[in-house]
C-alpha cells in the first residue's frame, strides 16, 4: 500500500468519526451540541472534500 492509500484511509476514517460524533451529539442534545453542532458538520463537509480530492488525485496517478 502506498501512503496516498493510507493517506485516503485516514481521512475517511475521521469522516466517518465526525458523522458519528454528529449524530451522537444531536441525539442527545444539551449543551454540548448547541456548542458544537456547526463546528463538527463543517469539519465533517471539510474532510469529506479532502477525502474526494484525495480520490481524485489517485485516479489521476493511475491513469
Amino acid at each position: 500500500m502506498t501512503i496516498l492509500t493510507w493517506l485516503i484511509i485516514g481521512a475517511l476514517l475521521m469522516t466517518i468519526g465526525l458523522i458519528g460524533t454528529g449524530i451522537w451529539s444531536m441525539a442527545h442534545g444539551g449543551q454540548f451540541d448547541d456548542k458544537h453542532a456547526t463546528q463538527l458538520m463543517f469539519a465533517r463537509v471539510a474532510m469529506q472534500g479532502i477525502t474526494v480530492l484525495l480520490l481524485l488525485f489517485a485516479v489521476y496517478l493511475a491513469s
